[in-house]
């Protein structure tokens, strides 16, 4: 934290993220969702900006995109995994008041409406992945190219299982090697032959942080001149 110059308030917000997994989980509504992604997910974007040393502070948005995507990713992965642990992060208001064991292996009634939860969980990740790349120009050359691959990567979790129809309990989506390979190679030789990967966006979007004010560590992001 010294060395790169991280702030207490980014930690301890990833703390607290941390923190509130150590008990039954139920999600009232998506933007508790988006809340707990910035607190455990969002936060290590910011100090990723520090670690890799990105001196323009209108890059922040952009790392908490990303983080927020990643994490949607998870969630959506890992539904039966976390069920059996007492969460459930698919929000009441998106499928009712269940109880996260009914989410391990749902009764045949309830999987359209699942379906359609991770369907849509999954197009906003995709919604974040897409504002966190306007981003990639702030980063250094040498950390660029590393930051949109494992973006990507994580994205394609997302694209298995659509491919499987979002049956989540069928067993883990995993992208392996050999795709790996596919979406990194799509990623370097298409990527950067846009005039996006090079030139910094005008401005972020702030429609996609309305639900994370108040959060320690985002309030910086806030300020005018920081790209919010």
């Amino acid at each position: 934290m010294r060395e790169c110059a991280i702030e207490r308030s980014i930690v301890l917000e990833l703390i607290s993220g941390v923190a509130s997994d150590l008990g039954v989980v139920l999600i009232p509504d998506e933007n508790a969702l988006l809340r707990y992604c910035y607190q455990v997910a969002g936060t290590v974007g910011l100090m990723m900006c520090r670690v890799l040393d990105t001196q323009d502070s209108s890059a922040l948005p952009y790392a908490v995109d990303l983080g927020i995507a990643m994490q949607l990713t998870n969630i959506c992965r890992d539904i039966a995994a976390d069920a059996q642990t007492g969460r459930r992060y698919i929000p009441q208001s998106m499928l009712g008041d269940l109880a996260p064991q009914a989410l391990i292996c749902p009764v045949e009634a309830l999987r359209p409406a699942l379906f359609r939860c991770v369907a849509a969980l999954l197009d906003r990740a995709d919604v974040y992945y897409r504002s966190a790349e306007l981003g990639l120009p702030y980063l250094p050359l040498g950390a660029r190219s590393g930051i949109l691959v494992a973006a990507r990567t994580y994205q394609a979790i997302g694209a298995q299982l659509r491919q499987r129809d979002y049956a989540y309990w069928t067993g883990r989506a995993i992208v392996r090697k050999p795709q790996k390979a596919v979406v990194t190679a799509r990623a370097l030789l298409t990527v950067p032959l846009h005039r996006a990967f090079w030139r910094c966006p005008r401005s972020h979007d702030d429609t996609l942080h309305a639900p994370l004010g108040g959060l320690m560590g985002f309030e910086r992001l806030s300020r005018p001149g920081h790209g919010v």
